[in-house]
């Protein structure tokens, strides 16, 4: 029911696509996730790209660190073709990158992508290594991805950089000489990149560091210095709401200026936990700003002293995990309710507000109130359920309103 009334402004970037997926140049912020199997294990990395997938990873890179990992590529492929899963998959090389490439051909031209880390590749310098992957990546006409991190800096440039900053009658400080040396390797490697000849449209950036306003800062000035679409992430993240809070911090402000093409949320996982948490969590980032829309949104209230039954909560939860389940079958038949707005209430003091502005929503009773609940359809009253099996009778008039919404009509 709502619209945003600022929408964002998106920086303008030139596209690459990787595989068929568009990144930049206008395209949808592209949601995309890693696995941590071992490469190697076909049948496990598989799976666990087909998990990703699933859950919405719109491009999923895997780990190519030796010669086990970069022989299995072409298996892996050639298993998601037969399950057909189309999904561009990116090979993350280190240290011995232009190697593998060179001796693995057929895995250089299964990956749709090359992410490619200056700082164990790359120097100041017209690195050999770094231009070898570069070639293979022009040979093959496929996208890379350079990607600065904090973590494995070029440690040649950044003392370089302190030298000259410790010259200085006012130095800086070394947290604002390694942002100018991220940035600084960033740009040098892309130019690098295109003196070898590698298409201008074939490069995405990377600057990832794991404090929040650090991260801020790196891509508010990388986005003023250069029209390469940008991939943004909060390296090291961390585990559960710690990561899930300071990724989403981090990624909206960055995100509300316009800036970042595509977005990874580098969660920790539990142990044996949901490697696809870190999906969701990217898609309710953009969601919430309004950048895209990917799973109807259940609106519900936290409860007070006014709602002393859990009855709500229950709910709630009950449509939201009905939601999420049907969201596979939905989207195929049901185009545009990934943005339908849904609200579950628990009293009379913003229920029914919130359930007007919703597409339906539902208004429960709150302790000592009248025992009705009201029901809204696109912001008019159309019953009011009383009695047992409430949550029961919502859920089928959500069901009929879906179907009378959004179902595809034939010509």
């Amino acid at each position: 029911m709502s619209t945003l009334i600022n929408p964002i402004s998106r920086r303008v970037s030139k596209q690459v696509f990787v595989g068929n997926v568009a990144v930049g140049g206008g395209a949808p912020v592209v949601v995309q996730s890693m696995t941590n199997t071992d490469t190697a294990d076909i049948d496990d990395t598989v799976k666990q790209i087909i998990q990703l997938h699933d859950a919405g990873s719109e491009v999923v890179r895997i780990t190519v660190n030796n010669k086990e990992a970069a022989a299995a590529v072409p298996y892996i492929m050639e298993k998601l073709d037969k399950k057909n899963v189309e999904v561009p998959v990116v090979g993350d090389f280190h240290y011995n990158g232009h190697m593998l490439l060179t001796q693995f051909p057929e895995t250089a031209k299964a990956l749709s992508k090359y992410r490619i880390n200056p700082g164990n590749t790359g120097t100041r310098e017209r690195d050999k290594n770094f231009c070898t992957i570069i070639e293979q990546a022009i040979k093959y006409d496929k996208p890379v991805r350079i990607g600065v991190n904090w973590g494995s800096l070029d440690q040649q440039l950044l003392a370089e950089k302190m030298d000259t900053n410790n010259a200085l009658l006012e130095p800086k400080s070394s947290k604002e000489v390694m942002i100018d040396t991220m940035i600084e390797s960033a740009l040098r490697s892309t130019a690098l990149a295109e003196e070898v000849g590698l298409a201008s449209n074939k490069i995405i950036v990377s600057c990832k560091i794991s404090g929040v306003q650090d991260l801020i800062t790196v891509y508010t000035r990388l986005a003023s210095v250069c029209d390469y679409p940008l991939h943004l992430g909060l390296t090291e993240a961390g585990m559960g709401m710690k990561g899930i809070v300071a990724s989403s911090t981090a990624l909206a402000v960055i995100l509300q200026q316009g800036i970042g093409d595509t977005i990874r949320v580098s969660l920790t996982p539990e142990p044996n936990g949901d490697r696809a948490l870190e999906v969701r969590v990217a898609q309710q980032i953009l969601q919430s700003l309004g950048l895209r829309s990917f799973l109807p949104q259940v609106t519900s209230c936290p409860g007070c002293g006014r709602t002393k039954s859990t009855y709500f909560q229950e709910l709630a939860d009950e449509i939201q995990t009905y939601i999420v389940e049907m969201m596979p079958i939905w989207r195929q038949i049901y185009p545009g309710v990934e943005e339908m707005n849904v609200a579950v209430m628990g009293c009379v003091v913003n229920g029914p507000g919130e359930s007007k502005h919703a597409n339906i929503g539902i208004s429960l009773p709150g302790t000592f109130e009248e025992p009705k609940a009201p029901v809204y359809v696109d912001g008019e009253h159309v019953t009011t359920l009383t009695g047992e099996g409430i949550g029961k009778r919502f859920k089928a008039m959500l069901e009929d309103y879906i179907i009378s919404r959004y179902a595809i009509r034939s010509l």
